[in-house]
């Protein structure tokens, strides 16, 4: 850590604006992004615009590589030493509150009127932190690949079923033009597993956890429904359908745009990239319904504030600044994701009506469901994970599903439910 501390600490006196007045009081911020130069002029923009715009405040920042983050926080959460202003993402947002690192915000009534859900944070009753963009998910297809096998293209009212994409799979595949019809993205074995996959268990009908009182997840993860997905999951690896979890991040990146696979299940991060590969034939379709209503995953990264912060308000006061449309836009045109209100959106090159990745908007506000907002997510993600990568070489179904559902179970009643401390 002495390294990212060194450097951070020649950042923050880089960050001292000229003429700032000295009876400011300084904000510590924390932020998972180092290393991306994009993401970190725009913050940095943020934060001097913040300490220009009145007397009272001085954010200083310190940057992270996201890898060690979340390990950094929960270490000065233990030592007392947590910033003023802490970066969260959002699922993981209920177990830093649960634990005492984060207090809810102090933000003007209407201040996240618009907002798209998953940018807002909030966990028993009240808001912990906000996002200042969403993230979506869409199966990308070539509409060349789709009218040469008389492929329907779907919509946000009629969405492919579950048969119908069976179907549209086996047809691909095949075809044999593809070295696998549908590219998962099992090469990304981290938080990707439940943000992307646990959508299509909660159109199943199953889920990861009970949502009505988040105390077990017995006969939701290892339920009829849950067992029905988990079959369909395995029978895609079985059936040569798609990569297994041997997958070289490598192919997960260019093997679309590529033509080794036929479809591919990715964000819209990827969008650009690969519109300016494949160009004007490039679609992003809706979810397939599964039986429940499509779903999608949603939430990402956001703004909170630690609960040992002295200066609450003017730390809630940086966040409320930040989350004008102009910076909302700001970031969607310089890292992609979605910004998180219409008006926003309407400020951007992509997500402006008629942009190239503005379905992705609707997408997120039609189809976009929060992973389970409860503090055991952290534990419950992991086995998720872990049952999803054993399905899919081959463990037997029902045992893995049933083993997955006692951990969580095992861990939630050594948690004491997560009883939030009165």
């Amino acid at each position: 850590m002495k390294p990212i501390r060194t450097a951070a600490s020649a950042l923050a006196i880089a960050l001292a604006v000229p003429g700032t007045a000295f009876a400011q009081t300084e904000l510590s911020l924390w932020y998972h992004g180092a290393g991306n130069d994009v993401e970190r002029s725009i913050l940095v923009g943020i934060i001097e615009d913040f300490n220009a715009s009145q007397d009272d405040w001085a954010v200083v920042l310190e940057e992270f590589p996201q890898a060690a983050y979340n390990d950094s926080v929960v270490a000065a959460a233990v030592s007392g030493n947590l910033p003023d202003i802490i970066d969260v993402d959002g699922p993981v947002m209920p177990n830093w509150a649960w634990a005492g690192y984060m207090q809810p915000l102090q933000l003007s009534e209407g201040a996240l009127d618009g907002f798209l859900p998953g940018a807002i944070g909030e966990y028993n009753g009240e808001v912990y932190s906000v996002g200042l963009w969403d993230a979506a998910v869409a199966m990308y297809a070539r509409r060349s690949t789709l009218e040469e096998h008389g492929i329907r293209i779907p919509t946000l009212d009629a969405p492919w079923t579950r048969d119908e994409f069976d179907d549209i799979l086996e047809t691909l595949q095949a075809s044999g033009e593809f070295e696998y019809a549908l590219d998962l993205g099992m090469a990304d074995q981290g938080e990707w597993y439940p943000y992307a996959f646990a959508p299509f268990l909660w159109s199943f009908g199953g889920g990861i956890v009970d949502r009505e009182t988040y105390q077990t997840a017995e006969g939701v993860l290892n339920g009829d429904e849950a067992i029905a997905f988990g079959e369909w999951w395995q029978s895609l690896f079985d059936r040569e359908l798609v990569p297994g979890t041997s997958q070289d991040m490598a192919d997960r990146e260019i093997g679309f745009i590529e033509g080794d696979y036929a479809l591919q299940w990715n964000g819209n991060w990827f969008g650009i990239r690969t519109l300016e590969a494949v160009g004007d034939d490039l679609l992003f379709l809706p979810a397939p319904d599964f039986g429940n209503g499509p779903k999608i995953g949603g939430a990402s990264w956001q703004f909170g504030v630690s609960s040992t912060s002295e200066h609450p308000e003017g730390a809630s006061a940086f966040i409320e600044f930040a989350i004008q449309d102009e910076y909302l836009a700001a970031f969607s045109d310089g890292i992609g994701l979605i910004p998180a209100t219409a008006e926003a959106a309407a400020m951007t090159e992509n997500y402006s009506e008629g942009g190239p990745l503005e379905v992705f908007f609707g997408l997120s506000e039609a189809q976009a469901m929060l992973r389970p907002v409860t503090p055991g997510y952290v534990f419950q993600a992991l086995e998720f994970r872990k049952a999803l990568s054993d399905i899919a070489n081959g463990a037997d179904v029902i045992d893995t599903l049933d083993a997955a559902t006692d951990a969580i179970n095992d861990d939630i009643e050594r948690n004491n439910g997560y009883a939030t401390a009165q």
